[in-house]
């Protein structure tokens, strides 16, 4: 271990942390008053999920959460975040309160905190009440409202406790996958013009959840939001390779979701980019000064999930983005793949464009195709070795003095993959879908030594 007399890698408070999302682990679909989403209503169309698998069971971590606090006790997690079911609290999106939906995460946060474990609470991980779809979904401008009616029942019954919160999980992906490319729920594939209008209001949704959020909580509370996207890293470290990669990470190029700027530059500078209001033009929805206002309300932190990045080098005619070499080390899912200085150079990067709040990377992990050994065991090394290299990426980025004030892999336990299914499997905890039966992976106790050593043993 490093002497302490050396600049931290991690800092004191640090959260060391896993990460999941409500409809991917907690089963109870349509129990005691759950309403439908839109992913219950995708998931049981059949043919639009691999193996026409569903989220109705999954983890049942409706029923199994306790047991699942303790393991998270055995892993040493100081932090869990976790997801709310909208349509598990409010049935229809709006109006009549379910209690004993809002009850069973009041229940959990008690769990969680009297295990010492700090709960980081997103509002949206992507399952929007189907009732609301129905009646227009994040197309109609009052989902801004619906989705602070949400946040104010949310904020009045948990915001005594709860002082981390994440608005929203990966806008780019529940837009554009779910709306505009129609492989994610809803399953619509929207014109670019009426994406871009749904994607005002997400944001707008955003600013107003972080106002309610302000008002209804009691004490101070921390607040941000996660966004998603391929980092862009210096293919070699020079001068002119950094700027490239640092530029095309931020700059639009085409008419996509993937552009991380464009969910940015509006949350943490209060406006559009201009190269984007340039090239979408004609699409683009009535934005007003108001909705701005709204949109920019004042965060506490930076929430990014990063898995890969994609090389850049300079070149006369502007930034080259490099494809991967055959053979490059990567998870079982394609786009997972191991560049390990991801995470620093999305701080750096991060910090030069938005200023000094500190990053934190909400979710980093591995899929893997895991299962239980002969000796009862799960081993997984390279999922311990693809975490170790993104936290030397961490300790760099710290040690430099680019802020990254927490880590929450993804996930705590394998789960419900979206459109893939049951395939791949992410978590520090195999679950056996058949019968329940959690076992920690190896990778699980190797975290625990991680965090009992807050890091120093991985910091290189």
């Amino acid at each position: 271990m490093k002497p302490h007399s050396t600049p931290p890698p991690f800092p004191e408070n640090f959260a060391w942390g896993a990460a999941t999302a409500a409809y991917q682990i907690e089963g109870a679909w349509n129990e005691d008053g759950k309403g439908p989403s839109v992913w219950d209503d995708m998931c049981h169309r059949g043919g639009k999920i691999k193996s026409d698998s569903n989220g109705d069971i999954s983890c049942d971590h409706y029923h199994r959460w306790a047991e699942d606090v303790e393991l998270m006790k055995a892993i040493g997690l100081g932090a869990y975040r976790l997801s709310l079911s909208w349509p598990r609290i409010l049935p229809v999106g709006t109006g009549a309160i379910n209690a004993a939906g809002l009850d069973f995460y009041d229940r959990l946060i008690d769990g969680l905190l009297a295990a010492d474990i700090v709960p980081w609470v997103t509002l949206f991980h992507w399952d929007m009440p189907l009732a609301l779809y129905h009646k227009g979904g994040w197309q109609s401008r009052e989902s801004v409202e619906w989705f602070g009616e949400y946040t104010r029942v949310v904020a009045q019954k948990l915001g005594d406790r709860v002082k981390h919160w994440i608005t929203l999980n990966e806008p780019p992906c529940f837009t554009g996958i779910g709306h505009l490319d129609g492989i994610q729920a809803p399953g619509d594939k929207l014109s670019f013009a009426n994406f871009l209008r749904l994607s005002h209001h997400v944001l707008m949704a955003h600013g107003r959840a972080v106002q309610v959020l302000r008002d209804e909580c009691s004490g101070e509370v921390l607040i941000g939001f996660a966004i998603t996207g391929n980092a862009r890293i210096p293919d070699t470290v020079t001068a002119e390779n950094i700027e490239a990669a640092k530029s095309h990470m931020f700059r639009i190029r085409r008419k996509s979701q993937w552009n991380i700027s464009w969910w940015m530059d509006p949350v943490y500078l209060g406006h559009y980019p201009a190269d984007g209001l340039e090239l979408f033009g004609g699409d683009l929805p009535e934005i007003t000064e108001e909705d701005m206002k709204l949109i920019s309300q004042p965060l506490d932190f930076m929430g990014y999930n990063g898995y890969t990045a994609d090389r850049v080098v300079a070149s006369p005619e502007g930034p080259v983005e490099l494809k991967h070499k055959d053979g490059h080390a990567q998870g079982f899912l394609d786009w997972v793949r191991m560049e390990p200085d991801a995470l620093y150079w999305v701080s750096r990067f991060f910090h030069d464009r938005y200023g000094d709040l500190p990053l934190v990377v909400t979710e980093n992990g591995l899929p893997s195709i895991d299962w239980v050994s002969l000796d009862g065991r799960v081993h997984d090394p390279q999922r311990i070795d693809y975490t170790a290299r993104y936290l030397q990426g961490i300790a760099k980025a710290n040690r430099e003095g680019y802020a990254i004030s927490g880590y929450f892999h993804w996930s705590l336990m394998d789960n419900f993959e979206w459109a893939e299914g049951y395939h791949a499997r992410f978590g520090l905890i195999h679950v056996d879908f058949q019968t329940q039966r959690r076992t920690l992976k190896d990778s699980a106790h190797w975290y625990r030594d991680i965090i009992e050593a807050n890091g120093w043993n991985i910091a290189g």
